[in-house]
């Protein structure tokens, strides 16, 4: 099944599901998708690499004046964005200059659009630099992925470059004092001859017992949307699945939104 890439450091803007109207910015390289997960439903396709090599990635002055462009068009043509979103082909918190192009990023919103919210969309694998996390205390929604709180799981659905380290991620998803929300896509089918399942009640009661320690604002929870590497060895959790699980987050006081 095709999966695609973003060709561009801005692309959209595009109606999220979960986000609104959405102005993404990609901060990896357009060739190739560069990333310390794997996941097995990346819409981006196969992560082949994790080396970052800074020649092949926009350089901060580049993001500046591509978002810069981009922002004065649509203040031009009077379309505001909901949301400024990093996302793109892989891990943006790889860009060596991630923390100071989030210092450009706000200005810009500042200047044009201060209604609108910066986002970033995380796998939390560079939760240990200090400066990665103080970029991120500074946007208004850190959305840090968790599909599942047990480490096989975690090395079979994502396929971390690292070793699977939850308590690690724990320790400094803590350090947010639950200024952040927690995004968990939700899937079944099956990878490489073994069953895909992170929604049975195993996983969920693991899962619900890390929401209840890390206390986010907020969780996403969500289901494939696009194509993916493995192609229809993947499929949908139905909508009502994902509401059940949902009230399951809500009773333990944490609210949610749900995307089918």
């Amino acid at each position: 099944m095709s999966t695609f890439l973003f060709d561009s450091i801005v692309f959209g803007p595009v109606s999220s599901r979960r986000l609104g109207v959405s102005l993404g910015i990609n901060l990896l390289p357009v060739s190739h998708k560069v990333c310390s997960f794997n996941c097995i439903y990346c819409e981006c396709g196969w992560t082949h690499g994790k080396e970052v090599r800074k020649e092949a990635l926009p350089s901060r002055s580049e993001v500046y004046e591509a978002l810069r462009k981009k922002l004065i068009e649509m203040k031009e043509q009077g379309k505001a964005p909901d949301v400024i979103t990093y996302a793109g082909n892989g891990e943006p918190t790889l860009h060596p200059d991630f923390a100071r192009i989030i210092d450009d990023s706000i200005a810009l919103r500042n200047e044009f659009f201060p209604e609108a919210r910066i986002s970033v969309l995380s796998n939390g694998s560079m939760l240990y630099r200090k400066n990665v996390r103080d970029a991120l205390k500074k946007v208004e929604m850190n959305v840090l992925k968790l599909d599942s709180a047990l480490p096989g799981t975690v090395r079979q659905i994502n396929q971390p470059h690292a070793e699977a380290d939850l308590d690690r991620f724990e320790k400094y998803v803590s350090k947010f004092d639950g200024s952040f929300i927690i995004q968990t896509l939700f899937v079944k089918g099956e990878c490489d001859g073994r069953p895909v399942d992170n929604t049975t009640e195993e996983e969920i009661t693991a899962w619900l017992s890390a929401l209840q320690r890390l206390r986010p604002r907020q969780v996403m929870i969500y289901t494939i949307h696009r194509d993916t590497p493995l192609g229809n060895s993947l499929r949908k959790v139905p909508v009502s699945e994902l509401n059940a699980i949902a009230r399951k987050v809500n009773e333990i006081g944490i609210p949610t939104s749900v995307s089918g």
